[in-house]
């Protein structure tokens, strides 16, 4: 799979932020475990302060959180085989958090393209390069490369960058349990 370093750091932002904030189940267990503000404020914060250096507010989650659900829709809607309402998903987010291509320079470092305005505010700068990367990768012959994890009670969401592009997994641990309920089943109907 072959994306720019930031359009691929974007979209698998975009993918640990949907795998901490949209509720549901993970591995077999349902997630978050406790969905109260206090969690999901700080679940959010170390998530944006690892992948961008920016510490989330407290009345800034919920609004991320937010975005994030609208981010889930468009990989359920792949996981479907409805590009088209992937695709509607992705311009509607783009169009509501004002997404728009603006080269940003740090102090001495080479200029770079950002998917929001220099002066966004945290959560539509985040939800802005999200959807922009989404619209690359659902622009492209990668559109199939986000998905929706195949293990029974778990979807959370992943972005496959393999050389096949054969993954349908978030994670081993999936894979793993998926091949050995496969297994036992197979062993017990024979």
């Amino acid at each position: 799979m072959r994306l720019d370093s930031h359009t691929l750091g974007v979209v698998e932002d975009g993918v640990a932020l949907v795998n901490a904030a949209v509720p549901g189940e993970r591995r077999g267990r349902r997630y978050p475990p406790a969905a109260d503000n206090a969690e999901l404020h700080e679940r959010l914060d170390e998530m944006v302060s690892t992948a961008y250096g920016y510490h989330v507010e407290p009345e800034d989650a919920a609004e991320l959180a937010r975005a994030a659900g609208q981010l889930r829709q468009v990989f359920g809607a792949v996981a479907d085989n409805d590009m088209d309402a992937a695709a509607a998903q992705v311009n509607a987010l783009i169009t509501e958090y004002g997404a728009r291509p603006t080269l940003i320079r740090h102090g001495s470092r080479p200029w770079h393209l950002h998917f929001h305005a220099a002066d966004a505010a945290l959560v539509p700068g985040i939800a802005a390069a999200c959807a922009v990367g989404l619209a690359y990768v659902l622009g492209s012959e990668h559109a199939d490369r986000i998905g929706v994890c195949s293990a029974d009670n778990c979807d959370r969401v992943y972005l496959d960058t393999s050389r096949n592009g054969t993954k349908r997994f978030c994670s081993t641990a999936c894979q793993n349990r998926a091949k050995t309920a496969a297994f036992r089943a197979r062993r017990a109907s024979s």
